[in-house]
């Protein structure tokens, strides 16, 4: 796997956040063993209020490959057709304690991120990247926007 998370983790501007950043560590409490995730220990920047990750209150990141990743099936030798195309699953899943009141344990809020690609879709590796290159651009786009929008409930 090439997905590696490094440390820090350059974080996205934020209204009343001034260079975020993350300082992230191996989790081995990820829940399968194919899973890579990372635990936040400590914060870069200016990011008031915000905690570092424990057990009842988690800041974590996860990538999760397809369990067991599919080729592209045999095409029907009598119609020339290929069957159902498989996909293969790549999921990334962030988690975030939060408060939703004072004197209350927080709960986790999460995010996450699902990419099915059709097996075979490395035949056309260009656009596979232009996939992910447009989904990393539009969310580093809009990364302020957002959390604002979550915040406010204003899109």
């Amino acid at each position: 796997m090439t997905i590696v998370f490094t440390s820090p983790i350059v974080g996205g501007a934020q209204t009343g956040f001034t260079n975020p950043g993350y300082v992230v560590v191996p989790d081995a409490s990820a829940p399968n063993p194919r899973t890579r995730q990372v635990a936040v220990t400590s914060l870069d920047g200016t990011q008031v209020g915000v905690r570092t990750s424990t057990v009842s209150d988690p800041f974590t990141a996860s990538y999760t490959p397809p369990a067991a990743p599919k080729g592209l099936p045999m095409v029907n030798s009598l119609t020339g057709r290929y069957p159902q195309i498989p996909f293969n699953v790549h999921q990334f899943n962030f988690r975030k304690g939060v408060n939703f009141a004072a004197n209350q344990s927080p709960l986790g809020a999460w995010a996450e991120l699902r990419i099915g690609l059709p097996a075979g879709a490395e035949y056309d590796a260009a656009n596979v990247r232009a996939l992910a290159s447009l989904v990393e651009g539009t969310i580093a786009q809009f990364v302020a926007g957002l959390g604002d929008t979550l915040v406010t409930g204003i899109p």
